[in-house]
C-alpha cells in the first residue's frame, strides 16, 4: 500500500490522484470521482481487479482481497495516474 498520496496537476488546472480518504477533497474545490476499476470475487473464491473503466486489463486472480487492491492501486499509478493519456476515462479527476 502506497504510503503517501501523489496529486497530478493536468495543464488545464485539473487535479488527478488515486482516491484514498487521507485529504479533505472537498476542501479543495468541486470533486468529480469516477471509477478506475472493480475488486470483485471470483467463482472460486479468488479476487481479481478489473481496469478495463480506464482501458486497463484485469489482473489477478489473487488469493486475498487486499492483494487485488494492491495490484489495482500500483496499475493505476503507473499505468493512469503517471500517463493519462494512454487511458480512456478520467479515473478520478478533481476540477
Amino acid at each position: 500500500m502506497r504510503a503517501s498520496t501523489e496529486i497530478v496537476v493536468g495543464r488545464q488546472g485539473e487535479l488527478r490522484m488515486i482516491y484514498d480518504e487521507s485529504l479533505d477533497l472537498q476542501q479543495l474545490g468541486h470533486v468529480h470521482i469516477e471509477r478506475g476499476s472493480h475488486v470483485e470475487p471470483t467463482k472460486n473464491g479468488q479476487w481479481t481487479a478489473d481496469l478495463s473503466p480506464v482501458g486497463g486489463p484485469v489482473l489477478g486472480p489473487f488469493a486475498i482481497r487486499s492483494d487485488a487492491i494492491e495490484a489495482e492501486i500500483e496499475w493505476l499509478h503507473c499505468h493512469w495516474l503517471l500517463h493519462p493519456q494512454n487511458s480512456h476515462s478520467n479515473h478520478r479527476n478533481l476540477q
